[in-house]
């Protein structure tokens, strides 16, 4: 079951959509769950609302796996470079995406401060650190691991697909600080789109950085290189099985 709240997003006060997938016997129920956090909850369940028509079949799979849980798709803006801007945790000049200004910490803020309490207030939740995860992929893979890093008390689950770590990836690095052990981040990209940019190995360090970034903070992260996979939902689907197994098991 999948719905839709409007949700005022502070850092512009433009209105966000959240998609909020519910167990479908949530309401035959008195059961708590953990809840993930996505960034661009547009994308996720529903065909219809994704950006280029295919989604991560995120609802499909979560009715027909077997740990009941919330998810919380968070809407990013879609007017201009809004989204480049909510998913950057920093000021970034001269990249191949121009010039952005980072509002990625306001992002984060708005989440763990209004978004995380209005769904603990409103929906059965386990609340803590442990039963809560953050998701994205690309620039909100990006946001995930930064979430993972500097919002750390919050989130003790990271699922970071084709991140543009490359974006920042020393300001990145320099948050991966005071970390919890009790922290497993899954971090992955495709053969095809490092190909495709011509920075296959530089990809595949990036992301190695980072995870050695927590292994020293003695957190769990893993490496998953997707053989043929391409920038897009319809790759980062067929890896929901496998990222919802590492970080919930």
């Amino acid at each position: 079951m999948v719905i839709r709240q409007p949700f005022n997003y502070s850092p512009r006060n433009q209105n966000r959509n959240l998609h909020i997938y519910l167990p479908n016997d949530y309401d035959h129920s008195e059961e708590r769950y953990p809840v993930m956090y996505f960034f661009d909850g547009h994308n996720l369940f529903r065909d219809s609302d994704a950006t280029y028509g295919k989604c991560w079949g995120l609802e499909r799979f979560l009715d027909g796996w077997q740990k009941k849980m919330i998810v919380v798709g968070m809407e990013c803006g879609h007017e201009g470079r809004e989204r480049l801007d909510e998913y950057c945790p920093y000021d970034v000049r001269g990249s191949n995406m121009g010039q952005i200004h980072g509002m990625g910490k306001e992002t984060m803020d708005w989440i763990v401060r209004e978004v995380k309490p209005w769904v603990d207030g409103s929906f059965r939740t386990y609340p803590f650190r442990e039963a809560t995860g953050i998701a994205g992929s690309s620039m909100g893979g990006l946001m995930a691991i930064y979430g993972a890093a500097r919002y750390n008390a919050y989130f003790s689950k990271a699922a970071c697909l084709s991140s543009a770590i490359r974006l920042c990836r020393k300001q990145l690095l320099s948050e991966i600080r005071e970390i919890d052990p009790d922290t497993r981040v899954y971090l992955s990209w495709g053969t095809e789109e490092s190909k495709m940019m011509g920075k296959m190995n530089a990809t595949a360090l990036a992301n190695r950085e980072i995870a050695e970034g927590f292994w020293k903070k003695h957190a769990m992260a893993t490496l998953y290189c997707q053989e043929g996979g391409r920038h897009r939902e319809a790759d980062w689907e067929k890896q929901v099985p496998g990222f919802m197994e590492y970080l919930w098991f």
